[in-house]
């Protein structure tokens, strides 16, 4: 069922004993630095962001993925489509397929093109609302991904994406170290 106060913990109990978890603590996000606080402290998809930042569109890649009835949840990794394809984001989302039109349920499960660009793309209805952001000291597994040493810090936020007032998705996002 989902929440309107996901947390890092009910997010990660989709898919326990996961070797990619990093550590995680809460910080106001007046403290998160820069270049992070541009790429997280908003109220716009994550796809749109990074793709700004980066100055290249991105591919998803479902590492895991879980359905039971209407709600489906997966952990994904956003990748460059230009050059080495490096790795930008993490993510673990948990969706309420119950809210969505059956052509925006398919192209979610389907998982070849990011969340956030399904529903712009579908003009779906949608409200993001960041609840948290994090400092993530990452895990071996997670840090290979990003291509940097095991324990090197980076930022996360914490969020809920609406249909009107209705809570359509939870999601964890972190992002690759910057620098």
């Amino acid at each position: 069922m989902l929440t309107t106060a996901p947390t890092f913990e009910h997010l990660y109990q989709l898919f326990p004993d996961s070797p990619d978890r990093p550590e995680a603590v809460e910080v106001p996000a007046d403290e998160v630095p820069e270049p992070y606080r541009s790429l997280l402290v908003h109220k716009h998809h994550m796809t749109v962001a990074v793709e700004q930042f980066y100055g290249s569109a991105v591919d998803v890649r479902v590492i895991a993925c879980r359905r039971e009835g209407d709600e489906y949840a997966r952990k994904i990794l956003l990748a460059l489509k230009e050059g080495a394809r490096r790795v930008v984001q993490f993510g673990l989302v948990r969706i309420n397929l119950g809210v969505c039109p059956e052509p925006v349920r398919a192209a979610i499960v389907e998982g070849k093109t990011p969340l956030g660009r399904v529903l712009i793309q579908h003009n779906m209805l949608r409200r993001i609302e960041p609840l948290m952001f994090l400092r993530a000291t990452l895990a071996p597994t997670m840090a290979e991904w990003f291509r940097v040493a095991p324990g090197t810090e980076t930022y996360g936020r914490i969020g809920v994406i609406y249909t009107g007032t209705r809570p359509a998705v939870e999601v964890l996002e972190i992002l690759a170290p910057v620098g």
